[in-house]
């Protein structure tokens, strides 16, 4: 056979180099700036980013002593924000918005402890947007501009109408060039709202005719989250330190613990170096006043805690500020958290009865799981072995290192589906595991029944998580079923089976769900699979008479040569139908899971038996 010849490597000179001004660069990397893009269906896709930048910056003259409201709306995915704040000088409201590294962000006597520091975010939302207009009021007279796609469009000044107030003006529309199809889930941006009110008490926030307002800050908030006062074991514990800490504490009856935590208004959903200052805080300040050892894991389950700091120079692992970085932190909020907790306890007593008892309940119930669970382990490893059935493993996991850090799992239904995929995935980093139907329905049992049923056990076991989750050998869990109520109803019972035992799996954000085509569209050359009604539409005028449409439902149907575009990652410049496409399981309310797993997986109440009815055809998650 005749070898072929290498590929000559193209010119590479100085004509090679190029030249992007700042929202250039975003318009051709957006990831870098706003994380993923998405279409809406995530709380962390890209035009929530796009919303939060408008809003902090109005947020962030709250926090400076202007302005007291701030008005929002959301209508055919087009955002209008009015903040009553001081106005962005007149002069500068150009380069404000458009001039990535320009602003008073960076000035620290302008901007104390502000959520925007780095001087991109307004500007991310200017490029990313196909229309963007920011308006300026000062002292009677205003300024405004408009963009598109981050080229400037129009400009003026001149006086304001009579009796306007001061303040900036901000309106956008993200670019379906960059976003696609989206539209802004309203449960997601009141959210958001809530989180905005609870961290700046007396800020009123108006979102579409809706008021958002807090009174107590974060108390309200894990109140609101823990379901009430009565889930409480012992009244909440309110903590103003002199040095921008604030934390509300207190326990619940269950073992997991609820961490809500924020810097300079920003959630830090992936926690950081304050929350693992405070978690240790805690524990040595717990330790000092009762003169014992208990271990961190049973001072702190069960705690519901929500913490809120302040720093002039916040480190964020990201542009999209999730992770706290700063080190210097660790130590100042471990000492002031240690004698604000060993004071508290010795000046309410009752209280610190209630907390010892709850620790002693901690820790008898993990000896009493472990004890469980060892035996159990012990002897599921005998009948596991080495060679996991149904399993068909990767070569590297979340413990290789870089090499596994996107190692994913696909839990598929049947050998229908596993067939298809098996030719089709990366070996290095796409694992299978295929349940034979059903899994059994756990909800109720208790965790010892897990490995006494063969398939969970397996499945477990492949994971890594018989122990604990830190075992976990895969950075995705995906679960692949088909789109038709069997494939619904066992995505439900995968799911009851996490949220049960592993809900720490969920909360982290690690479960997905593999979403199938919902349209094969076809003729004598070609096939296209469709995820919409629309896309479907699309192919099948581009195809004309000859088209033949079929309503997908199984994996199995896939043909095997074709898989690979429904497993690998969407690649740079194909279109939305294209690549892998996974929704994240995300639990919006930690105090519902209990109630929704009982309802979708306990007894068959006249309740549910109705809701099935009325609602057969939709699909249920939990």
């Amino acid at each position: 056979m005749a070898k072929t010849k290498p590929a000559q490597p193209a010119v590479y000179d100085e004509n090679s180099i190029l030249h992007l001004d700042g929202l250039e660069h975003i318009r051709l990397r957006p990831g870098m700036y706003i994380g993923s893009l998405g279409d809406g269906s995530n709380e962390n896709d890209g035009i929530y980013i796009l919303l939060k930048e408008g809003i902090d910056n109005a947020v962030d003259e709250f926090s400076q002593g202007a302005g007291t409201k701030i008005d929002i709306e959301i209508k055919d995915g087009r955002v209008k924000i009015r903040d009553f704040g001081r106005g962005i000088p007149l002069g500068k409201l150009e380069d404000c918005v458009s001039n990535v590294n320009t602003g008073a962000k960076y000035n620290s006597n302008v901007f104390k402890q502000a959520i925007g520091m780095n001087g991109v975010g307004i500007k991310a939302t200017n490029a990313l947007s196909s229309y963007f207009r920011a308006a300026s009021v000062r002292d009677g007279k205003m300024a405004v501009v408009e963009f598109s796609k981050g080229v400037k469009i129009s400009s003026k000044t001149g006086n304001a109408k009579p009796g306007v107030p001061n303040g900036t003006y901000l309106e956008f529309e993200p670019d379906t060039e960059i976003f696609g199809k989206y539209s802004f889930n309203m449960e997601y941006v009141e959210k958001r709202l809530w989180n905005y009110a609870y961290l700046n008490p007396g800020l009123t926030l108006k979102c579409n005719g809706k008021e958002y307002l807090s009174e107590n800050g974060i108390q309200d908030l894990l109140l609101n989250e823990m379901g009430g006062e009565s889930k409480a074991l012992y009244p909440i514990f309110n903590y103003q330190g002199d040095n921008n800490l604030q934390f509300v504490l207190t326990h619940g009856a269950s073992l997991d613990k609820y961490i809500y935590s924020f810097v300079n208004g920003q959630s830090t959903d992936d926690g950081g170096t304050h929350v693992t200052a405070f978690l240790d805080g805690f524990t040595k300040g717990v330790n000092e006043f009762y003169k014992k050892e208990y271990d961190i894991k049973d001072v702190t389950s069960g705690l519901y805690v929500a913490i809120k700091l302040g720093l002039d120079n916040p480190m964020f692992t990201s542009q999209t500020k999730n992770k706290l970085g700063n080190v210097e932190v660790r130590a100042p909020i471990i000492k002031e958290t240690q004698i604000a907790v060993d004071d508290w306890l010795r000046h309410n007593p009752d209280i610190a009865g209630t907390l010892e008892e709850k620790i002693i309940k901690n820790q008898k119930a993990r000896n009493e799981i472990n004890s469980v669970t060892e035996k159990q382990i012990r002897e599921a490893e005998k009948s596991v072995m080495l060679k996991i059935k149904k399993l068909k493993d990767c070569r590297y996991h979340l413990q290789d290192g870089p090499k596994g850090a996107n190692s994913m799992i696909f839990i598929t239904e049947g050998d229908s589906a596993t067939g298809s995929m098996v030719g089709s995935r990366d070996v290095s980093y796409q694992a299978i595991f295929s349940l034979r139907g059903k899994p059994e329905n756990m909800y109720g049992r208790k965790k010892s029944a897990l490995f006494e049923n063969e398939e969970l056990k397996n499945l477990t076991f492949s994971l890594g998580i018989q122990k604990d989750i830190e075992g976990l050998r895969y950075d995705k869990i995906i679960i692949a079923t088909d789109a038709d109520n069997d494939g619904f109803h066992i995505r439900n019972l995968v799911m009851t089976y996490l949220l049960l035992y592993f809900e720490e799996l969920v909360l982290t954000g690690h479960v997905y769900i593999l979403e199938t085509p919902l349209f094969r569209v076809r003729n004598k050359t070609k096939t296209v699979y469709c995820y919409s009604e629309e896309s479907r539409d699309k192919e099948v005028a581009k195809m004309g008479k000859s088209a033949e449409v079929t309503r997908f439902k199984g994996l199995g149907e896939i043909n095997p040569s074709e898989f690979g575009q429904f497993i690998f990652p969407r690649k740079e410049g194909e279109s939305e139908d294209k690549g892998m496409h996974l929704t994240p399981v995300t639990i919006q309310s930690i105090k519902n899971v209990p109630e929704v797993l009982k309802f979708y997986m306990g007894k068959n109440t006249p309740e549910r038996r109705d809701f099935i009815v009325h609602n057969l055809a939709q699909e249920i998650d939990a």
